[in-house]
């Protein structure tokens, strides 16, 4: 009988560990990339530099997104569209509207925990 609750204590000593870990490991940083619109992602992923805060919000309503080091565009999760916008509201640059963004990557979508315009 005292074989089988050590058993179980390690168990579930096993399984805590087991679940923890994905959530210890679901963050990324990408830090010093390039912010654009989804509309536009595709035109300016050459010069994403040169793309204008202004054309980013006139095109707001599609969302936001970063082209990663390897030129993926990866879309924002509402709420780091909403970051995005107040972000790109309140700033005086005209365009190289680069971040540093913290958050978990699902397929092509990044749910963003922190979001930084440098």
């Amino acid at each position: 009988m005292k074989w089988r609750m050590e058993m179980m204590k390690r168990l579930l000593w096993v399984a805590a560990v087991a679940l923890a870990l994905p959530a210890m490991a679901a963050a990324e940083a990408w830090n010093d990339v390039s912010m654009v619109d989804t509309e536009c992602s595709a035109k300016v992923k050459a010069k994403p530099d040169a793309h204008s805060t202004n054309c980013a919000l006139f095109c707001a309503k599609g969302g936001f997104g970063i082209l990663d080091g390897s030129g993926n565009y990866l879309k924002f999760d509402k709420k780091g569209n909403e970051e995005a916008l107040k972000l790109l509201q309140s700033s005086s640059k005209r365009d190289h509207i680069r971040v540093d963004v913290t958050g978990s990557k699902d397929g092509d979508v990044i749910h963003v925990e922190s979001l930084r315009l440098l």
